[in-house]
């Protein structure tokens, strides 16, 4: 017969093994949890409907073009689009008009990162700043950015320099405007625990503001982003000219000076698979590892 255990005093600490036990379990519940989806119910899961999606759009769409109740010059087959899309892919200049594009989207893109970033903590952390610029940024972002092109065709004449000023006047609001977002959410404990260990300016603001904001700061991007490329397609659309090139834009101006629907459809399907493309391949995989070091996109 085995002697009985007597029972642990109130107040006793406990035992290692239990304190061990019970401190796990609470490491754990902050762990996160990652669920690895095998590729092919990803694909089903976020592939297959779009192509879905797509084949019924074209179904609906050669439906209306074969029952004639538009008139051909406004609404061309499928498959007239798709031979005029192919004709620019054939002789190759869909690589320089996408090239025109892109490129500048991204150098657009990455100077309002350079412009934007201060502005935001400057707003977010100062409070003369804020009261001063904070109402014109959420003013300028609600501005549409085809309202620059003609002040900058003034000011810069039909140069790169009138494109990239009405893509930075397009994305800086919403970027900085994230970033004042993401920093206004963060918990004020944070900013405290950077002040005890000694942080201080461009420290607090590169090891704590920043990343403890960079869910919102994320989403200004992206909302930055999507604004810069509509900038951009405004300005090429209306600022075109010899010493500019051919970019999605002029090549969507061109079909429509020429009386083209299915090079104006062309253009417009090429702009939306570069959106798109962008989403896919950039932001949302970044969107992804930030939710997940953050526990928040388990099994994504």
């Amino acid at each position: 017969m085995q002697p009985e255990t007597a029972p642990r005093p109130a107040g006793a600490p406990l035992a290692d093994d239990e304190s061990a036990a019970e401190l796990a379990g609470l490491d754990a519940l902050d762990t996160p949890t990652v669920r690895r989806v095998p590729w092919w119910r990803r694909f089903l899961r976020t592939g297959v409907p779009p192509i879905v999606a797509f084949a019924l759009f074209i179904g609906v769409w050669q439906v209306i073009w074969a029952s004639a109740i538009v008139p051909e010059f406004k609404i061309p087959a499928p498959l007239a689009v798709w031979d005029s899309f192919a004709t620019v892919v054939g002789d190759g200049q869909v690589l320089s008009i996408l090239w025109t594009s892109i490129s500048r989207a991204f150098v657009g893109f990455a100077m309002a990162l350079v412009i934007a970033v201060p502005l935001g903590l400057l707003v977010a952390r100062v409070r003369v700043v804020r009261a001063a610029i904070g109402p014109l940024l959420s003013g300028l972002q609600s501005l549409p950015s085809v309202a620059w092109v003609p002040a900058a065709v003034l000011w810069f004449g039909l140069t790169d320099s009138t494109i990239y000023f009405v893509v930075l006047a397009g994305s800086i609001p919403s970027i900085a405007n994230g970033l004042v977002s993401g920093i206004d959410q963060i918990p004020p404990i944070f900013p405290r625990v950077g002040k005890v260990i000694g942080a201080s300016g461009l420290a607090t603001a590169r090891h704590i503001l920043l990343p403890a904001a960079l869910p919102g700061f994320l989403a200004g991007c992206k909302q930055g982003w999507a604004f810069s490329w509509r900038s951009l397609m405004a300005a090429e659309i209306i600022a075109a000219g010899p010493l500019l090139g051919i970019g999605l834009g002029a090549f969507l101006k061109e079909g429509s000076d020429f009386n083209d629907m299915p090079k104006v459809i062309a253009a417009i399907f090429l702009i939306l698979v570069v959106g798109i493309g962008i989403e896919l391949l950039i932001f949302r995989p970044i969107e992804r590892r930030v939710l997940r070091v953050r526990g928040l996109a388990a099994g994504v």
